[in-house]
């Protein structure tokens, strides 16, 4: 299985299907910096499809940039537990669900430890 994903737009993977007019992943209000609407539509997606990974990972992603870590690293470590789909980056490359989670954590430790 293959998802979508957009690049590493703030420091994060920014994970989106092929740009949908709802965007349901919430890529433009993430990349546009507005996460309160980023949050609101990805909980919404969230409890429709509750194991999507590109959704737990734009919403870790809001939450980093929001300043709740824990939160970020448990959605993390969801994804870390759940078999690992192939994404596809805005920048025309291809990463894994676990590499992208594996990347989020890391850069949340890194955080931590200064």
């Amino acid at each position: 299985m293959r998802f979508g994903l957009i690049g590493v737009a703030i420091a994060t993977a920014i994970v989106s299907s092929a740009a949908t007019a709802a965007d349901r992943n919430a890529t433009g209000a993430i990349v546009a910096g507005d996460y309160q609407k980023a949050e609101q539509v990805l909980q919404a997606e969230r409890r429709i499809f509750p194991r999507r990974p590109e959704l737990m990972l734009n919403l870790a992603a809001v939450y980093r940039q929001t300043g709740r870590d824990a939160e970020a690293r448990a959605l993390y470590a969801d994804v870390l537990k759940r078999e690992s789909v192939a994404m596809d980056l805005l920048n025309q490359r291809v990463a894994s669900s676990h590499a992208i989670a594996s990347e989020g954590m890391s850069r949340l430790t890194q955080v931590a430890a200064r």
